[in-house]
């Protein structure tokens, strides 16, 4: 390492009941690095970023910031040390304006008062020597995700850090903020700043970070340069050879299994949140939809599947309309819905893995004796799911919070795919995932399309839009804003659409 450690991580260790987060982890970062953490769900990522930060205490190890050791003892003591850091989850208040966001909690005063205009002049000139573009008199809730993401690190430059931790600050970025991030972040680095950057996203990370420690079950596997490869990079991870490049035969599209015609949807108070959307997904095909979180996508899978009444427009499975708009009319039609949240929508948490493998599905016939559950049947359709979709769980009894977010997403799999539905409505079906499960969840949407399911998949993810879809709607409030087939659009120009800069007719649509 060319650049004196800023940041030295010796031999951390922390224990949670069970489990062993950190142990025995090692990390050396330089003044002015770019410098990646990557590692699968569970490898102790955001545990180390939290000690970090303050938020945990060690239980063995040593930290030394600038070659001094310290004993952090909240955020307060690490933000006083010069470390920040930018949350996955914004933290703003909607109605206020830019420069009332930077400066909350540390208000400039004059005579006992809030200094305005002082505020405002010290968070205009933080933009003009970082390069952020921002309006410091605008409101919050008029910004793009993007806009809001600069706001969360400039206050923590507003308060003198220079070391930034940014956890996850790409999952709800389109292509261009992307870019304007990195190219910040660039900026941020040729001012002397030092920042950890934590992602799942390799080939992000291979595009900016000057360095990368990969974790594997809480322990440093290795640091590599910038340079190494993705394959290499995912094998470090998982800890076996990870086939990143999925295959993928042309579709074959069949018979129409779902169709939404000019559907509407509102909220309570009568608002429209989905515009007359119609779309049309056959069996052999997948058809995803791209957007930026909050233009409608989630109410209309939550339409599709019975959960939310319609405002109008309908809904057809098989050719057919569905009179009665309720999961469990939906459910007898042939449609299976991995939800966007898995622990609010496809699991009930306490309960066992056998019980959540039958949610839904519990009134069959052959799970059914009399009043009663035939327990013999349930517990072999449980061993085998389980064993097809490689859940790793001690036991069906085990309840499904004990198990790990890749382990519970292939459940809600199991479960879905188990009675061979028309249609699987699939709602960010890897968000959260480590590498090896999002390849696992991409392989059976795939096994999906080649056996004839019609796929709907919504997703934030444009490589997995990319590599998965054989035909692209993009969302922008509320509408389907454009139609793409696999191979005619780029991230880039997906990106426009999804943010509304760019427009185009549905001459694709079916």
């Amino acid at each position: 390492m060319a650049a004196e450690p800023v940041i030295q991580l010796r031999d951390i260790t922390k224990r949670f009941p069970g489990v062993v987060a950190n142990d025995g982890v090692t990390v050396e970062v330089g003044r002015g690095e770019i410098h990646a953490v990557v590692g699968e769900n569970g490898a102790g990522k955001s545990t180390l970023m939290k000690i970090l930060y303050g938020l945990y205490r060690p239980d063995a190890g040593e930290i030394l910031i600038r070659g001094r050791p310290v004993a952090l003892d909240g955020p307060r003591h690490a933000l006083h040390l010069g470390i920040g850091m930018v949350h996955q989850h914004f933290m703003l208040v909607p109605g206020f304006t830019v420069t009332e966001n930077i400066i909350l909690g540390s208000e400039p005063a004059s005579h006992g008062r809030l200094d305005r205009a002082r505020a405002r002049a010290v968070v205009a000139r933080l933009c003009q020597q970082f390069g952020f573009r921002l309006d410091p008199d605008a409101q919050v809730q008029t910004l793009s995700v993007g806009e809001q993401q600069r706001i969360e690190i400039l206050k923590v430059l507003y308060r003198g850090a220079e070391i930034l931790i940014l956890d996850e600050p790409t999952a709800v970025l389109v292509p261009q903020e992307v870019e304007e991030l990195f190219t910040n972040l660039r900026r941020l680095r040729a001012d002397g700043k030092t920042i950890l950057f934590i992602s799942h996203k390799l080939d992000e990370v291979l595009a900016i970070a000057d360095r990368i420690t990969v974790l594997r079950r809480g322990r440093v596997v290795g640091t590599v340069a910038a340079g190494a490869t993705k394959a290499a990079l995912a094998e470090m991870m998982v800890g076996r050879p990870v086939l990143l490049a999925l295959e993928r035969s042309p579709a074959a599209p069949g018979e129409l299994m779902l169709e939404a015609q000019d559907l509407t949807v509102a909220d309570g108070d009568g608002r429209a949140l989905v515009r007359g959307v119609s779309l049309a997904v056959r069996g052999g095909e997948i058809y995803a939809i791209a957007g930026v979180e909050g233009n409608g996508q989630s109410e209309l899978v939550e339409a599709l599947v019975g959960l939310r009444p319609l405002a109008g427009g309908r809904v057809l499975v098989g050719g057919a309309p569905v009179a009665r708009h309720t999961v469990r009319e939906a459910r007898s039609r042939g449609v299976a819905h991995v939800p966007e949240d898995r622990h609010r929508r496809g699991l009930v948490l306490p309960m066992a893995v056998w019980e959540n493998l039958i949610l839904g599905h519990h009134r069959r016939r052959s799970f059914l004796r009399g009043p009663f559950l035939r327990m013999p049947a349930i517990l072999e359709f449980g061993r085998q799911r389980v064993a097809e979709f490689d859940v790793r769980v001690p036991a069906l009894r085990t309840p499904a919070l004990a198990l790990s977010g890749g382990n519970q997403q292939k459940l809600v799999l199991a479960r879905e795919l188990a009675f061979q539905p028309r249609v699987l409505i699939a709602a960010q079906p890897t968000r959260g995932l480590d590498i090896g499960a999002t390849e696992f969840v991409r392989r059976q949407l795939l096994a999906a399309r080649a056996e004839g399911r019609a796929v709907l998949l919504v997703s934030a993810d444009l490589d997995e839009v990319l590599t998965l879809a054989d035909r692209i709607g993009v969302m922008y409030n509320g509408r389907i804003a454009a139609e793409f087939a696999h191979g005619e659009a780029t991230p880039a120009e997906l990106g426009l659409y999804m943010v509304g800069t760019e427009r185009k007719g549905r001459e694709g649509a079916p």
